[in-house]
């Protein structure tokens, strides 16, 4: 009997220590794991005369990439009207969109005069927060109206229907090159309110906090039951004292 308990208890013991060295392990490479590095200003290249599109955070294809950057260069020869669009993986501590791409505008286009004619859009892909910035020249077509429009929905609204970067900037350009080239606007995309009634199921929030408690009941029963359980067995199978 002695003996058994003490396997029982030398059991328990290694898999205490088991799971308090996993625990440690997870906990220091959680401390230790490199952060995603996030994007400066200071950090981006210098405009070229050929950049239409600085995807940054690589979320658009190299043939939609390719597509907009042709859109916009065509732009620019026939309206003398030029659009950037930039996508970065995360902002720097206390950047946001807006304060994000006015230092762009700024950094690429320091004079009023070289702005004049320019728009430049930006992303942040890790909260899919959105700015869009124009020059004097461009706000008679692209009014400041139209332009929040353009981040706010035009963008916006594929990206909250499952993150559809291409969709959001293929659609995004094709509405201000239109608008620039003095067409009508074609607007923001028909968003269709998909109406839910309530039903009995879980959040998910719900469903994670009742899945760990579980595990957490789960294992303490466990280390209550099992060694009951094997010493239980071990009695049944020991030979009876009566002979």
């Amino acid at each position: 009997m002695k003996q058994l308990l003490k396997q029982i208890f030398s059991s328990q013991k290694h898999l205490i220590r088991l799971v308090l060295t996993l625990v440690t392990v997870i906990l220091t490479a959680s401390l230790f794991a490199t952060p995603a590095l996030a994007t400066g200003v200071y950090q981006l290249p210098s405009l070229t005369a050929d950049t239409w599109v600085l995807d940054q955070g690589e979320v658009i294809s190299r043939l939609n990439e390719g597509k907009i950057s042709s859109a916009f260069e065509d732009l620019a020869k026939q309206t003398n009207k030029e659009v950037r669009i930039v996508t970065v993986r995360r902002l720097d501590y206390g950047e946001t969109p807006e304060s994000f791409t006015k230092e762009l505008f700024e950094k690429w286009f320091p004079t009023k005069e070289a702005q004049a004619n320019q728009t430049l859009l930006v992303i942040d892909t890790v909260t899919n927060g959105t700015s869009i910035i124009t020059g004097d020249e461009v706000k008679p077509l692209l009014t400041d109206a139209i332009a929040e429009s353009v981040a706010t929905e035009t963008v916006s609204v594929p990206l909250r229907n499952g993150n559809k970067y291409n969709q959001a900037f293929l659609d995004a350009s094709d509405r201000l090159v239109a608008v620039l080239s003095g067409k009508a606007d074609p607007g923001p995309p028909q968003v269709t309110d998909n109406v839910q009634v309530e039903g009995t199921y879980k959040k998910a929030e719900e469903t994670n906090q009742g899945n760990a408690t579980a595990w957490v009941v789960g294992l303490l029963i466990a280390a209550t039951v099992i060694p009951m359980a094997t010493y239980y067995i071990y009695q049944i199978n020991q030979p009876s004292s009566d002979g």
